[in-house]
């Protein structure tokens, strides 16, 4: 039997649409029939790059059939749209995180895709990576105990020339945000993962090294989570020369500490035969340098996965590792450890 095609349109045409580029043309029987930017330049260019047609207008784009799935890799600030129009049009939906900036917005997504019964996905590749699940593996499995805590840390290094770079970043509007929004959610997104649901943060935020941007480029939060767990969220952009991201779960009968997508420890009070095996496998050799010092330095491979997982649910009908829903909770809890930093009072979390 012929395996089933899948074809694949892109909305954007900046640094993360190559990265989406990549991904789909590494997968056998998915293909790449366009991109549409409101920038056409970089569309023409976007094209030429990947081998793809440039469209004049998204609904030219949305009207083409072979087309079933659209990665949307637009600003941060500007998915609502795109995602609407491509919803109405019968389009299966991979959103960059975030899913949006604001819960109103990201709410009108979901609602959107769930009338109209198409599949959404938001991007968050970390979850994708084998350590990354082994770690969640061994939370289900109870090998922790009982989660004590939960801490994140992103601390990276971007350049005035980064933020001078595109007019939407650094803005509250179209990047909802600054290093939490844009670099730490992917470690927001792993550690509400892994610990559950937040009921509270408390947080401190100042602008330190990138004055000429509105929003945060260092950020330090205090969290707590439904389990009675406590965690920690650092994030900045402002540090040099940057390090890894990292993600430490710590439990009454075990420790998991995650740099990048390579496990650094991996100790339980009660060892399992297969741990030996999963220390040498995962202790070496990071998919990439993470988008420490460059957000262009970053593998296409956990996109990749993540692809392949909507295609999957696509033909199953099972849902997505990461649907809209999901990639809501990420938005929530930095909108709250924002609101914490403005007002200088413990956030209470209704939804995650």
């Amino acid at each position: 039997m012929k395996e089933r095609q899948f074809g694949f349109g892109i909305i954007g045409a900046g640094t993360i649409s190559d990265i989406h580029a990549l991904a789909i043309n590494a997968i056998p029987n998915a293909t790449l029939h366009g991109v549409y930017s409101t920038t056409k330049n970089k569309s023409v260019a976007f094209a030429d790059r990947h081998n793809c047609t440039s469209y004049d207008s998204l609904d030219e784009m949305l009207n083409i059939l072979e087309i079933e799935i659209v990665c949307i890799c637009t600003p941060s600030g500007i998915h609502l749209d795109p995602a609407i129009k491509s919803i109405a049009a019968g389009k299966h939906c991979v959103i960059e995180k975030p899913l949006e900036v604001t819960l109103e917005k990201c709410d009108s997504i979901i609602e959107a895709a769930d009338k109209a019964g198409v599949k959404t996905a938001v991007i968050f590749p970390s979850r994708f990576y084998e350590a990354s699940k082994q770690v969640k593996k061994a939370i289900d499995e109870k090998r922790f105990g009982e989660l004590v805590l939960g801490d994140a840390y992103v601390k990276w290094s971007r350049s005035e020339q980064y933020y001078n770079s595109a007019a939407w970043r650094g803005t509250w509007q179209l990047d909802g945000g600054g290093a939490l929004m844009n670099q730490g959610i992917h470690s927001v997104d792993l550690l509400q993962w892994y610990m559950g649901p937040v009921v509270s943060v408390q947080s401190v935020a100042a602008n330190i090294k990138n004055k000429g941007i509105e929003v945060e480029d260092t950020v330090v939060s205090t969290l707590q989570f439904a389990n009675g767990a406590l965690g920690t969220i650092e994030c900045s952009t402002a540090v040099f020369p940057g390090a890894f991201k990292r993600i430490e779960i710590m439990g009454t009968a075990g420790t998991a500490i995650l740099e990048e997508s390579n496990l650094i420890k991996w100790q339980f009070e009660k060892e399992a035969g297969e741990d030996e095996s999963i220390v040498q496998k995962m202790s070496e050799g990071n998919v990439s340098h993470g988008g420490v010092s460059n957000p262009a330095d970053i593998s296409f491979a956990g996109h990749q996965k993540q692809l392949e997982d909507m295609m999957l649910s696509i033909e199953t009908g099972k849902k997505p590792l990461i649907d809209a829903i999901d990639g809501r909770k990420s938005v929530e809890i930095v909108l709250a450890i924002y609101e914490s930093a403005r007002t200088g009072q413990k956030i209470t979390l209704l939804n995650s």
